[in-house]
């Protein structure tokens, strides 16, 4: 049986939060078609966008094993794909990481036999709680342009920054006032408001993001005994069984990274 406190101490963590913390944003809009192409009719400016799938926390690993995971990936009526990044730190949000996204996309949308011009139009789109770009827009698109005449390349390949910032009364800007809110009853958008009012007042809402946050502490924790182990590992001075027990982890875990640290060594 779980701890009241413990309980007590989720729940107002569960208060806490916001649009802009991933967790529980993956939650708000996972399986949800109409959240998600809300979001999509403004940030595009196209309300007649549809959206034929959803996926949140959606990982893709490229042929070198580099894997990548997704917030938020969507594919409209028109096949074009989306991928939709929360970024509270200036760092996560380099254009290296944007150039990464979408090239992954594109690496795993094109099926063998179909020629490139079946590519389909991709946007990466990174919400992000500051001004990362500076230019103090509430929005700015990127696109590939011929730097000797100044026209569009028309690749299909977008990338979008929503600057967090910016909490004006434009469309873009009350729905970032909506991504900082806590409390529902704050929120400009009801759509936003009813699903964030779900997992943070409804009982069946809170047992799940409860659940959730056990799980990212646990995952902390597994994170830490690995490092841990790994440091203990390098010293040479315990043996597997010794880090394991010491640590509370499988030995199979300490012998699994034994391994890796030979392959990275050789």
């Amino acid at each position: 049986m779980k701890n009241q406190g413990n309980c007590d101490t989720l729940k107002q963590k569960i208060k806490a939060f916001c649009l802009m913390d991933d967790a529980f944003m993956s939650k708000v809009f996972e399986n949800d078609f109409e959240c998600t192409e809300f979001l999509l009719h403004i940030i595009m400016d196209k309300p007649s966008l549809k959206v034929q799938k959803v996926c949140t926390q959606y990982s893709i690993k490229n042929l070198l094993g580099r894997s990548v995971r997704l917030d938020v990936y969507a594919i409209d009526d028109e096949q074009k794909r989306y991928n939709i990044e929360i970024q509270r730190a200036d760092k996560g949000a380099g254009a290296n990481r944007a150039r990464y996204n979408s090239s992954i996309i594109d690496a795993n949308s094109l099926w063998i036999g179909k020629d490139f011009d079946e590519l389909p139009e991709t946007y990466v789109i990174f919400i992000t709680e500051n001004d990362v770009l500076g230019g103090n827009e509430p929005i700015y698109h990127i696109d590939r342009i011929v730097k000797e005449t100044g026209k569009l390349f028309k690749d299909g390949a977008h990338i979008i920054f929503v600057n967090g910032a910016c909490r004006d009364e434009s469309p873009i800007g009350l729905l970032m006032h909506d991504f900082f809110c806590t409390n529902p009853a704050d929120m400009h958008y009801e759509i936003l408001a009813n699903k964030t009012r779900y997992f943070k007042e409804e009982e069946k809402g809170v047992a799940v993001m409860s659940g959730i946050m056990e799980e990212l502490i646990d995952s902390v924790l597994d994170d830490e005994k690995r490092e841990s182990a790994l440091r203990l590992l390098k010293l040479g001075k315990l043996s597997n069984e010794e880090i394991a027990e010491g640590l509370g982890l499988d030995v199979e875990v300490v012998n699994n990274l034994t391994q890796e640290q030979k392959v990275l060594i050789s």
